[in-house]
C-alpha cells in the first residue's frame, strides 16, 4: 500500500473528507500535486453536486489523465427525480481514467460495517447511533443546510446511542478544547451527546491506494 504513488493522479473529492485528505498529503502517503474538492453537504442539493462534480473532474483532468475521486456511493448521491441514476453512472460517463474509491459514504471509508457494529457495542451499548466524521463538525452549516431545530428534533434523538465522530485525525478533542461553546451549542443543538471515536486511517489508505493501482495498471 505505501508504494503506491499518486503523483500521476489527480483527486477529486466532497470537501467534507478535505480534513483527512490533506492529513495525508501533509504526511507524505498522498504525493499528488493536485486535489479539487466540491462544497461539503451536497448530497442534499443533487444537481449542484451533479454540476461541480463533474466540473472538477473536467478541471483535475487539465492537469493529468488519471482522476480518482472520493465520494461515496449509496448514500452520497441519492436522485429521486432519477432513481436509477446512480453515482456510479456518473463516473462511467467520465470515460476512462476516471475511478472511484469503494465506500458507501464518508464514514464507511474510515471504518467498516464490522467495525461500527464493535464500537456501537463498545460505547453505545448497541443503540442506534449517530455517525459523523470531523468534517461533520467542521461544516456544520454546509452539511446541515436547511436544517432547523424541529427537523433536527426529527432526526437526531431516535438515536439514543448519539453521536459518534470516527476521528482518524484528532479533530474533536482540539475543536473542543479551542472552541468548547460552539461544541456544546452543536450538542444542543442535536439533542444528543457526542463524542470522538478515533480511528486509524489505514481503511482510508487502503482504499485510495486500491483505485490508485487500478488507475495506473
Amino acid at each position: 500500500m505505501n508504494n503506491v504513488s499518486f503523483a500521476d493522479i489527480a483527486i477529486v473529492s466532497c470537501g467534507t473528507m478535505s480534513l483527512e485528505l490533506n492529513y495525508l498529503k501533509q504526511e507524505g502517503f498522498l504525493d499528488t500535486q493536485h486535489i479539487f474538492y466540491t462544497t461539503p453537504g451536497l448530497h442534499q442539493d443533487i444537481p449542484e453536486l451533479e454540476r461541480q462534480l463533474i466540473s472538477r473532474i473536467n478541471k483535475a483532468r487539465e492537469k493529468v489523465d488519471k482522476v480518482l475521486v472520493v465520494y461515496g456511493g449509496k448514500f452520497c448521491y441519492v436522485n429521486v427525480d432519477e432513481p436509477t441514476r446512480l453515482m456510479q453512472n456518473i463516473i462511467e460517463e467520465q470515460g476512462a481514467g476516471v475511478a472511484r474509491i469503494q465506500a458507501t459514504q464518508c464514514m464507511d471509508m474510515l471504518a467498516s460495517e464490522e467495525e461500527k457494529e464493535k464500537i456501537t457495542d463498545e460505547i453505545a451499548g448497541g443503540e442506534p447511533v449517530w455517525w459523523m466524521t470531523p468534517g461533520w463538525v467542521k461544516f456544520q452549516k454546509q452539511v446541515f443546510k436547511g436544517w432547523d431545530k424541529g427537523i433536527a428534533n426529527e432526526n437526531f434523538p431516535r438515536h439514543t446511542g448519539g453521536a459518534i465522530v470516527l476521528d482518524g485525525i484528532g479533530y474533536l478533542d482540539q475543536y473542543m478544547a479551542e472552541k468548547p461553546e460552539e461544541f456544546l451549542e452543536y450538542c444542543d443543538w442535536m439533542g444528543i451527546p457526542m463524542q470522538a471515536y478515533p480511528v486509524s486511517l489505514n481503511r482510508f489508505k487502503s482504499l485510495l491506494a486500491e483505485q490508485a493501482e487500478k488507475l495506473l495498471s
